[in-house]
């Protein structure tokens, strides 16, 4: 009798250990929690994906919204001509130069982008990289990438970091795929640990690209890797991670929305382009 009642003490503990553990990943999936080891390969990689973040549904209400923003030309929008990176139409009035390359202020356009950009699922993760009152920034992204065929432009590494002004380079932005994102469709490239470097000036060009034509750098971008997406993950990376990407070989559109994040004491600096619209607490 005592070995029965023993055999089902044991019984009953692994049991209840079992149930444990099924609820804590239940949990850390529900609310995107991140694990110590997620939280290592963000401070050191500087970057992070959660897979399946956002279901298909909602992608897919994202997706038309997107659509008919791009059929009506519906303004806030940057033109792939706006950029002057290589392969963008010269100019508006150039062939393609009507090519839409981001629908801005995301979270302006509709409570569908809004209440996602606030919802716990993405803001219990966030707040662990940021810590508690983690701001949204309506400056920076904040937008619907829509990178299209054919008249889609080259990104040349870059840290968004560079033309940004906060009191720390260290901001968090999340980029959700829409679409499956792909090397053929352009997804992004990054270099991992990129944002713990040190640059100097004459590692960039004059737009603070990192210069192809350095030999120093030809041993940095050899250590580049893509990161494709599904429908539905979500990308965290530091603001100054390096990154790029390419063209857009495919029939379909890549669409991908993007919303940066700062911690509640990394203030805009008073003035600048950073402060010119207000935050929205997460």
């Amino acid at each position: 009798m005592g070995e029965f009642s023993a055999t089902v003490s044991v019984v009953h503990l692994v049991l209840r250990a079992t149930m444990v553990h099924t609820y804590l990943l239940d949990f850390f999936t529900i609310f995107a929690m991140l694990t110590p080891e997620q939280l290592d390969h963000f401070s050191t990689k500087g970057y992070l994906i959660l897979p399946a973040l956002a279901d298909s549904g909602y992608c897919a209400s994202v997706i038309a919204l997107a659509e008919q923003a791009l059929l009506a030309d519906t303004a806030p929008i940057e033109y792939e001509a706006d950029t002057r990176y290589p392969g963008a139409p010269a100019s508006r009035d150039a062939e393609g130069g009507r090519t839409a390359r981001r629908l801005l202020q995301a979270v302006a356009r509709s409570p569908l982008l809004a209440d996602w950009a606030k919802g716990e699922s993405l803001a219990s993760a966030l707040k662990q990289l940021l810590g508690a009152g983690a701001r949204l920034s309506q400056v920076h992204h904040n937008c619907i990438m829509t990178k299209q065929p054919r008249f889609s432009s080259l990104t040349g590494w870059h840290r968004d970091s560079r033309y940004w002004q906060f009191a720390r380079a260290e901001l968090v932005s999340a980029w959700l795929a829409l679409r499956n994102e792909t090397l053929e469709n352009g997804c992004l490239l990054v270099l991992p640990g990129s944002h713990l470097w040190t640059i100097t000036p004459d590692q960039l060009d004059a737009a603070l690209f990192l210069r192809a034509d350095s030999m120093q750098n030809q041993r940095l971008l050899a250590q580049a890797v893509s990161v494709p997406l599904r429908q539905g993950d979500v990308l965290l990376f530091h603001s100054n991670l390096f990154h790029a990407a390419g063209c857009n070989q495919t029939a379909q559109t890549k669409l991908s929305m993007v919303l940066t994040y700062r911690a509640a004491d990394n203030l805009p600096v008073p003035g600048s382009r950073s402060a010119s619209l207000d935050e929205i607490e997460i």
